[in-house]
């Protein structure tokens, strides 16, 4: 596909062009124009971050109370992420590139964790359809609705802010917002699921609430891990778009396909297996993590291998041109 117009081709260095074949803002129209084009590009963007916070905060009213309630709900949230935020540690250590600044990776983060609304209110309503499909209603609920939309929000967190930098140069910088997108939708989920695991201990006997609440943490420190893989996949693949801009559609539609179908089939297999033991359970979840982990490790080190004989050929030709 061509870059330039035919005309422009030929003639562009030696005619004006301008409104025939190539264009700049010239008139007071076409400044005008600039302008409309920035301010609706900017309420698009704002607009959907705006919207997502007021989700956010909906959701989230009960879970605030509770956390000012009872403090040791946050500090046990925050402790369920630490698992997750380890593999993003070493997922951004391991970049063979330029590591990614912290403002950026911060960004991502809170975008996660106010997209993850969009997943909370789309799944509600959808749960309660799928409910009534026998046998095999979940199993569609996961591959058709929570995959692709958990997927796909943790995609626009890093869509939507870090994918636009310069910092973002290179294909496998795409892995590490997209594991950063993951710890903070995993962070965010986690701390719903522990607030209202708290709060349904209130009507159990045998259990206290807080008792509760420490088990659910445990349990989500070893899900956590999970969506940091799923959107790593899925951020790569982003990356692999932006520098491939000719297929950037379809290499898209991939990576989320992949992140997908990955956390769909894990959402699966714990939802079908008849596993009553918690400990045999996180065995269960550890285990389909290092698999996934695994692949991920190969595409990542096949990346940085490719990356430093890059650098050592261009070295070598840097070389060689100082010494002609």
């Amino acid at each position: 596909m061509r870059d330039r117009d035919p005309v422009a081709i030929v003639l562009g260095d030696t005619e004006d062009l301008y409104d025939v074949a190539e264009w700049d803002a010239r008139s007071i129209i076409d400044r005008l124009s600039v302008v409309i084009y920035a301010v609706l590009h900017g309420i698009k963007r704002f607009g959907l971050i705006a919207l997502a916070l007021l989700l956010f905060v909906a959701q989230l009213a009960f879970a605030g109370l509770l956390v000012v309630e009872e403090p040791r709900l946050g500090f046990l949230a925050a402790l369920s992420a630490v698992p997750a935020l380890l593999l993003v540690a070493y997922v951004w250590y391991d970049d063979p590139t330029r590591r990614e600044p912290i403002d950026a990776l911060a960004i991502t983060f809170v975008l996660a964790v106010l997209f993850a609304s969009f997943a909370a209110a789309v799944n509600s309503v959808f749960q309660v359809v799928f409910s009534y499909v026998p046998v095999i209603g979940m199993a569609l609920f996961f591959f058709l609705v929570v995959g692709p939309i958990e997927e796909t929000v943790k995609w626009l967190a890093i869509r939507s802010h870090a994918y636009g930098r310069d910092d973002f140069d290179a294909v496998i910088d795409g892995a590490v917002y997209g594991a950063v997108a993951g710890l903070g939708f995993a962070t965010i989920e986690n701390a719903l699921y522990i607030t209202q695991g708290y709060q349904a201990a209130a009507e159990m006997a045998g259990v206290t609430q807080i008792e509760r609440a420490i088990g659910t943490a445990t349990s989500r420190a070893f899900v956590g891990p999970g969506h940091v893989l799923y959107s790593a996949f899925a951020g790569y693949y982003l990356g692999l778009a932006k520098f491939n801009r000719e297929n950037a559609g379809p290499i898209v539609v991939k990576g989320i396909l992949i992140a997908a179908l990955i956390h769909a089939t894990y959402n699966t297999l714990v939802t079908y297996l008849p596993i009553d033991n918690l400990f045999l359970s996180l065995g269960v979840i550890l285990g389909f993590d290092l698999i996934v982990g695994y692949f991920l490790y190969r595409k990542l080190s096949r990346y940085t291998k490719y990356y430093h004989r890059a650098e050592d050929e261009s070295d070598a030709m840097g070389a060689t041109a100082e010494d002609d």
